[in-house]
């Protein structure tokens, strides 16, 4: 809300960078159906990539971690879960459920917000309910030492806050004073600074971003994991959020570094997802196409054993053959022998912005 409410008392500025990733994303947005139209089967295989990536990596970002062979059991199957660090996971994945099914049907407002959080811990004593004491953000340092790196909203005001933040986000998108992308942005961080819950902040944020995401027509999410790509960029997550939180509770903040870094992983996500879909079309069958999915979505070099961490279920000798098949086309190129020799792409230039 403050954000919102900073965007209200002053001439909205938008940096040249801003206005870019806007534009950008604009035209993915536009290129979106054409993909949902020509590949939906090349996109089903997407979408249970992202699946297992997204309820892997936004509870990682947290310290919460399951063994990499029970990724695909924890995820899709039935079985008894060993620890709570699987249920958290497995909770994650039962709110995506919901988001992907409903999409935009599901309003963005203090219910959905409680019961989001309520999906995703699970059988947590306080899932669904606000924060009964203060909680600071306290970063651990070195031999240690800890600092606080924000003070949030206080507990007895944090109701009052996020109804405040759901009437800005709604009035906002009634009166189009801001652009929806950017209310996006400025929502998340708004939600993070107020801090409503005792624990799972960061994870009920993403859900959010997702959600909200659908709402204003960008689905990437659906394709390609978003937490993901917030884990790989945790470092300049965590950096944006600092720097744009300092005199949030004055108003007086500048919201714009987080605004950029979450833009940024947006425009990532859709340009992954047009990458993969034109490395998808050409393999047959679920595994092979999970396989070249995985080594599309990789910056640099890889190896076998990442590309089994990334592909539960399927055996290190059907990642050698497909691996073969795409040396000989000349789209991979082996740089050592045994599994952990790296590969890397042919032919691709990473981009970068």
């Amino acid at each position: 809300m403050k954000t919102f409410q900073q965007f209200e008392k002053t001439p909205l500025s938008i940096p040249a960078a801003t206005s870019w990733y806007l534009a950008d994303l604009g035209e993915a947005r536009g290129r979106q159906a054409l993909f949902t139209a020509q590949s939906p089967h090349t996109l089903k295989v997407l979408r249970e990539h992202a699946l297992i990536e997204s309820a892997v990596s936004s509870n990682r970002i947290e310290g919460v971690t399951v063994q990499q062979k029970r990724v695909g059991t924890v995820v899709f199957g039935r079985a008894h879960l060993k620890d709570r660090d699987e249920e958290e996971v497995r909770a994650y994945r039962t709110a995506l459920d919901w988001i992907h099914r409903e999409g935009a049907k599901i309003p963005v407002s203090e219910k959905t917000i409680l019961t989001l959080h309520r999906m995703s811990r699970g059988e947590v004593w306080d899932a669904g309910r606000y924060k009964s004491k203060n909680v600071d953000i306290i970063e651990k340092l070195p031999g240690g030492r800890e600092r606080v790196r924000f003070h949030t909203v206080d507990a007895a005001k944090t109701p009052s806050a996020i109804k405040a933040l759901v009437d800005c986000w709604q009035e906002t998108l009634r009166t189009q004073t801001v652009h929806p992308l950017i209310a996006l942005a400025a929502f998340n961080l708004d939600f993070l600074c107020i801090h409503p819950f005792r624990d799972g902040n960061g994870r009920v944020s993403r859900l959010l971003l997702l959600l909200q995401g659908y709402a204003l027509g960008y689905e990437v999410g659906r394709y390609v994991s978003v937490e993901r790509l917030i884990e790989q960029n945790k470092a300049r997550y965590y950096d944006t959020l600092e720097r744009s939180s300092q005199r949030w509770h004055d108003g007086r903040h500048d919201p714009w570094p987080y605004i950029n870094y979450l833009l940024f992983i947006l425009k990532t996500a859709y340009r992954e997802m047009e990458d993969r879909v034109g490395q998808l079309r050409r393999p047959r069958g679920a595994k092979t196409a999970l396989i070249a999915a995985a080594i599309a979505s990789r910056e640099g070099t890889f190896t076998v054993l990442e590309l089994e961490r990334a592909c539960p279920g399927v055996s290190r000798e059907m990642i050698r053959r497909v691996l073969r098949g795409l040396t000989k086309s000349g789209r991979v190129e082996c740089l050592g022998r045994g599994p952990g020799a790296p590969w890397k792409k042919k032919g691709i230039t990473p981009k970068r912005g």
